[in-house]
């Protein structure tokens, strides 16, 4: 039978046992940072009904998506974790408790053209608070407390949050006579700190018949040093714009409060956040040493989640990390770090008598104590098991021979220093959690120093 040579697709992110680990570390942080704010777990189908994935429309969503034929059913799989939310909700709205809190980090699948930073398949992160015909601001205020939080959970520290509401946009272009281009202002500016101020006026002029007036007094108010200053000659001229400052100081207000460090995060007028369904606070956060990486958590508020399912209002606001992406970028740039124990278990135990029943039990009081251990009892020489834990840096191996079993003791080396003592069981388990616990080397990313 021909091979078939093994391969895995492109744009699809497959591990080696030790990165798999420091992934899993990730997450488990964050799904505890996440619990600290009351959120609840959540796992939706990663398969959901082309018409409920599609209910928004096509377009782009409609080339990228994985899409297919099970008899007469057309499905697809999911491409974000907010339409299976929304549907979620829409569907559970009368079980559900309000406000809802969630998160839930799953794999989620596009079909776009893989390339660095772009997967086919990757984890996103989100949480969302979903209120029933209300939700009130101190939860978009909350948001950034819960993105440092998480960050500096994982061990990253130079980052910052940038924060904008779409209704100063909305009623700044308002103001300036660009309501009827407001859509396509907003994502053009969306993209100043990529391409400059000089090539988003070309563009706000030349593609979408914005006065030169008109954007050149839009692309000084972006740039001001201090944006609330800058937004107050507008105050009084727009309803929607002074409910959008007023959202904006209230959230800055209460950041301290909740534990955001001032240079930690800013005022931006220029995040705006290309999704259309955004409505109020948006938020990006940017690694301060990276930021040609882009984004690394962004989102906001909105008052539609599930306009397609249901005509009950139930408004939101979420973010989302890429963690595929976060994940590739941090290893790229030596930010994992290469101390954390990635090791399988905490002690290799290696029997060397016929009778297995001494090791099993050290064995079991470890495992008791919250020691991983793993039994070898493979026709292996001596020499190569201890080859074996030191290829997956196990840093403890235990030996139960006719000797210590007769003494009632346990053999353990500790495979960091060479360093071998016999101890009776209980001060064997004592010994290793001891040793590991004062090893411990904290989270799973570790900024580059200088």
């Amino acid at each position: 039978m021909a091979q078939i040579k093994p391969r895995t697709l492109s744009g699809f992110m497959e591990l080696l046992p030790a990165r798999q680990v420091q992934f899993d570390r990730m997450v488990d942080i964050l799904r505890k940072s996440y619990a600290l704010y009351g959120f609840t777990p959540l796992d939706t189908p990663a398969v959901e009904a082309a018409e409920v994935l599609l209910a928004k429309g096509g377009g782009e969503t409609e080339k990228q998506i994985y899409r297919f034929q099970k008899g007469d059913t057309d499905l697809a799989l999911r491409f974000d974790l907010t339409v299976p939310l929304a549907k979620y909700v829409a569907l559970h709205q009368n079980e559900l408790t309000f406000p809802f809190r969630r998160f839930q980090i799953a794999k989620v699948y596009r079909g776009e053209r893989a390339q660095k930073g772009r997967y086919r398949e990757f984890y996103q992160a989100d949480i969302d608070v979903i209120g029933d015909g209300a939700l009130d601001i101190i939860n978009e205020a909350e948001i950034p407390a819960i993105i440092y939080k998480t960050f500096t959970a994982l061990g990253l520290h130079r980052f910052k949050i940038r924060l904008n509401n779409r209704k100063v946009l909305n009623g700044l272009f308002a103001v300036l006579g660009l309501e009827a281009q407001a859509g396509d202002v907003m994502r053009t500016i969306d993209k100043l700190e990529k391409i400059g101020s000089d090539k988003v006026k070309a563009i706000l002029v030349d593609d979408f018949a914005v006065p030169a007036e008109a954007a050149d007094s839009l692309l000084a108010l972006l740039s001001a040093d201090d944006p609330m200053a800058a937004l107050a000659p507008f105050r009084g001229k727009n309803e929607l714009f002074d409910q959008g400052v007023a959202e904006l100081e209230t959230v800055v207000k209460y950041l301290s409060a909740f534990g955001v460090p001032a240079d930690h995060f800013m005022v931006d007028l220029t995040i705006a956040r290309g999704l259309d369904y955004y409505t109020g606070t948006v938020y990006e956060t940017v690694m301060l040493d990276h930021p040609e990486v882009g984004s690394i958590c962004s989102g906001g508020r909105y008052d539609n989640l599930a306009e397609y399912y249901t005509d009950k209002q139930l408004p939101g606001v979420g973010i989302s990390i890429g963690l595929t992406r976060l994940f590739s970028v941090l290893e790229a740039q030596g930010y994992l770090n290469e101390q954390l124990n990635t090791a399988p278990a905490d002690v290799l135990i290696l029997p060397m008598t016929e009778d297995l029943s001494p090791a099993i039990s050290f064995a079991t009081a470890l495992r008791e104590a919250g020691v991983r251990a793993q039994l070898h009892c493979e026709q292996k020489k001596f020499k190569q098991k201890l080859t074996y834990a030191n290829k997956l840096s196990i840093p403890f191996a235990a030996f139960l021979g006719e000797d210590e079993i007769q003494q009632g003791k346990v053999t353990v080396k500790d495979l960091t220093t060479g360093q071998q003592q016999a101890l009776a069981p209980e001060e064997a388990v004592a010994l290793v959690r001891d040793t590991l616990a004062a090893r411990a080397v904290g989270s799973p990313i570790q900024e580059p120093q200088g």
